[in-house]
């Protein structure tokens, strides 16, 4: 008797202790769910369909240029950028179509669910939410879709255009971004051996020389041996950050500081980032990274 009684007694502790698991897996609970945060700022209708190619490209703009993780006014003003971009060339080219390989890096949405696996919905949506609440807004100079410009981070200060395309453009002057010493990898080093510096630039590399800087402190002049150079040729040879660097001779080598990630002209994305943690729309972002812009609404 007293072993049937054991026997009862687990079979009914058993049956409390299993039956919310069954329960639960019968509801599907087991799935994986988004955090609760983002099931409470994005459902289902956050992923619906954009209006038009345009809008979708731009999704897919934002997607591969810019960290999902970055606050949604910075998502906004990346994803203006993007049109205002797209729609330049297509003006030049004189297309009604979207033109896909324009200079700006483009994801589909099957290679966003990889990037992101478990957290795509979420993303996603933020990404959508963006691109939806600016739909059809580009910024203008003078009634013309600028050259929105953007890199990943200054090294404190973005740079003019004249010194990154030999051309000055009025409204992408050096701009306060002193925040992006502050983003991840802002400084990073790397050492190439004299040989190395030699055969990439086809000079001698006994000594390296920086002559002159730009107001923003991008490199301007560098004497590399007996030749010359400027920053960019020097970034381009040895692919380089930035041409924001220093350079100090270690042993048979030269070690190079480099400060920043990108040309330097226009938008800088984690100053984006860090504008809008501080209460910045994305209005106010573009015209801080854009000089004397103005926005439109495209049909």
């Amino acid at each position: 008797m007293k072993k049937l009684l054991g026997v009862v007694l687990l079979y009914i502790i058993l049956a409390v202790l299993l039956m919310p698991l069954l329960v639960t897996a019968l509801c599907g609970g087991f799935r994986r769910e988004l955090p609760q945060q983002a099931k409470a700022l994005y459902g289902l209708a956050d992923l619906a369909p954009l209006d038009s190619e345009l809008e979708e490209y731009v999704v897919g703009v934002v997607a591969a240029e810019m960290p999902a993780a970055f606050p949604e006014e910075a998502l906004k003003a990346q994803a203006v950028a993007a049109r205002t971009y797209q729609m330049r060339q297509m003006q030049a080219a004189g297309s009604d179509t979207v033109l896909y390989d324009v200079g700006q890096a483009y994801i589909t949405e099957e290679e966003q669910k990889k990037k992101w696996g478990e957290n795509y919905a979420f993303y996603a949506a933020k990404i959508r939410n963006a691109v939806r609440a600016t739909a059809g807004e580009i910024m203008v100079y003078d009634g013309e879709p600028i050259l929105a410009a953007f890199h990943a981070q200054s090294a404190g200060k973005t740079e003019d255009a004249e010194n990154v395309w030999n051309s000055p453009v009025p409204y992408l002057k050096s701009v306060d971004s002193s925040e992006d010493k502050n983003a991840p990898d802002n400084k990073t080093t790397v050492t190439f051996s004299a040989k190395e510096i030699s055969d990439k630039l086809g000079c001698e590399a006994k000594e390296i020389d920086i002559r002159s800087r730009t107001d923003a402190g991008y490199v301007d002049e560098v004497q590399v041996g007996e030749k010359s150079f400027t920053g960019r040729e020097i970034r381009q040879a040895l692919g380089l950050r930035s041409s924001n660097f220093t350079v100090e001779k270690k042993g048979d080598g030269f070690l190079f500081t480099v400060f920043g990630y990108g040309h330097g002209a226009g938008m800088s994305q984690y100053g984006a980032s860090f504008l809008a943690e501080k209460g910045m729309d994305y209005h106010e972002i573009l015209k801080h990274y854009y000089t004397g812009i103005d926005f439109r609404k495209i049909a």
